[in-house]
């Protein structure tokens, strides 16, 4: 199960939120795709902004947009003008008003999106990839993360038949729900085809969260705990205070 589901979607609503926020309705289809075209028009348009994940809510006139990354700079612009421009685009896009708020990755080694892209730009500079995927290991596993797992396939150095190699430190568990898994997969360019980089990073585990799926009390815990022999023992030993 935890093999062949990715991590993110497999922990919805046990550890982590959904990163479409609204009501559907009718028009569910579209807003769907209109999400799908934000993000992909924002990864493109900023390129170099270190964007890790893009969270859009909705409400009847407005679109709410929040861009966690770790270059806010380049985002905001000089006295706030590129996102003012984002800001204009985007309104053309969607035909409503658009609400930008930004979010500072404080730790980006910590996240598979930028991890991911980093080891992908580095082999499309013709770094050899073993040097730039141990550098990305020691890196995450040296800004406290518990684990990380990075696997690539294809054309490997140009070889003539793609094969794939994973490389990995620490612990990576993808059958704990409470672990804090986060995972990407990113697209090499290089001039012999398509590398496939996937990232899977353990930040810990989670055990504060809300139970979401609160079970029924059992007759144990309606009775306030105990079993019959110690509560029998209890009984006794009220009757000969008693007496």
């Amino acid at each position: 199960m935890g093999q062949k589901t990715n991590p993110i979607g497999n922990r919805l609503g046990i550890i982590r939120g959904w990163d479409s926020n609204w009501f559907g309705g009718k028009d569910f289809g579209k807003k769907v795709a209109e999400d799908e075209k934000i993000r992909r028009y924002l990864k493109v348009r900023v390129d170099k902004g270190g964007i890790n994940r893009i969270v859009i809510e909705r409400t009847l006139k407005r679109i709410t947009i929040t861009i966690h990354t770790s270059r806010p700079g380049i985002i905001i612009g000089k006295g706030g003008q590129e996102v003012d421009k984002i800001r204009e685009e985007l309104k053309k896009l969607t035909n409503q008003d658009v609400q930008i708020n930004i979010v500072e990755i404080r730790k980006p080694e910590l996240c598979a999106t930028i991890v991911g892209e980093t080891i992908a730009k580095q082999m499309e500079a013709r770094i050899n990839y073993r040097k730039a995927i141990k550098m990305a290991i020691q890196a995450t596993m040296r800004a406290g993360a518990e684990g990380i797992k990075v696997r690539v396939s294809g054309r490997l150095n140009g070889a003539d038949m793609a094969r794939s190699e994973e490389y990995k430190e620490g612990r990576s568990p993808l059958h704990t729900f409470r672990a804090d898994v986060d995972y990407a997969i990113v697209e090499a360019l290089t001039v012999y085809g398509k590398i496939g980089v996937k990232v899977w990073i353990c930040r810990g585990e989670i055990f504060n969260k809300v139970d979401l799926f609160p079970t029924a009390p059992t007759k144990r815990d309606r009775r306030g705990g105990g079993d019959r022999r110690r509560g029998g023992g209890d009984r006794r030993n009220n009757r000969r205070k008693r007496k």
